[in-house]
């Protein structure tokens, strides 16, 4: 048995919210708590679920990759107590967000996705990365480039070159491929729904999905054209400020309520 919280509401469209790594339905600071009443009192009716293993559900867990049985079950339990859904979304946080990569295309009744900040690292630590990888490197150092004030630190010895020599390093030194991100492109390329990418712009997880879905391995992915990018200002990795946590969640609901959102 799978433990769940139901926010009702009349529209058509419902969420499922899948969790990652081991992450109770609560989610973060009450993330997914709140997503639930936000997106309810917009019209969404959102199902929280456990998975396996986790909470208060029973059973032992399979770990996100092997998640997509829990999800077809919260599926089909959101359609059974919300009979007037036209489709349903799964809407997924970090390694969540990789689950839903990887299964949505064999989850039945699953109509499309929002992916926020997805894990593509094949270790399963989720969450934000401490050592930045290289696309959050080069990202740090763009900013820096357009910034007066870090040339004028340059200037007066303010720089640890040490520091500088070890990013630039990183930067130079290609990084292995990720079978996750692999599998990650495959499960999208055979998605037939639309899916909407968020990206938190302080979250070193989302700068180094951003970069895997410029590379080769998700052209297929991106041939489609069912799916878009929208980048969070200023936010981190769960969302947790309340100016962050309400971009994000306006961005979702013009993403629901727009063509780019429809089956």
């Amino acid at each position: 048995m799978l433990a769940g919280m139901l926010h009702p509401a009349d529209g058509r469209t419902g969420i499922v919210v899948v969790t990652g790594g081991v992450q109770t339905r609560v989610g973060s600071h009450r993330g997914f708590v709140d997503l639930g009443d936000w997106l309810a009192r917009a019209g969404h009716p959102v199902l929280r679920f456990d998975r396996r293993g986790l909470g208060d559900s029973d059973g032992r867990d399979p770990g996100f990759r092997d998640s997509r049985a829990d999800t077809a079950a919260a599926v089909a339990a959101l359609r059974a107590a919300c009979p007037h859904l036209e489709r349903v979304i799964g809407w997924g946080l970090c390694d969540g967000a990789a689950a839903l990569a990887l299964n949505a295309a064999d989850v039945p009744g699953l109509g499309g996705l929002i992916l926020a900040n997805p894990w593509t690292r094949d270790d399963d630590g989720g969450g934000d990365v401490d050592l930045p990888q290289r696309a959050a490197i080069s990202a740090r150092y763009r900013q820096r480039l357009a910034d007066p004030r870090a040339w004028a630190r340059l200037l007066r010895g303010g720089i640890d070159f040490r520091k500088l020599a070890a990013g630039l390093a990183r930067l130079i030194r290609p990084e292995p491929p990720s079978s996750l991100a692999n599998g990650m492109a495959a499960g999208l390329a055979r998605f037939a729904g639309p899916v909407l990418v968020l990206i938190a712009e302080r979250d070193n997880t989302a700068l180094a999905f951003e970069a895997a879905w410029g590379g080769r391995a998700f052209d297929a992915a991106r041939g489609t054209g069912r799916t878009v990018l929208r980048r969070v200002p200023d936010a981190g990795h769960s969302f947790a400020r309340p100016p962050e946590f309400e971009a994000m969640v306006g961005i979702c609901l013009d993403w629901l309520n727009g063509s780019s959102g429809r089956t």
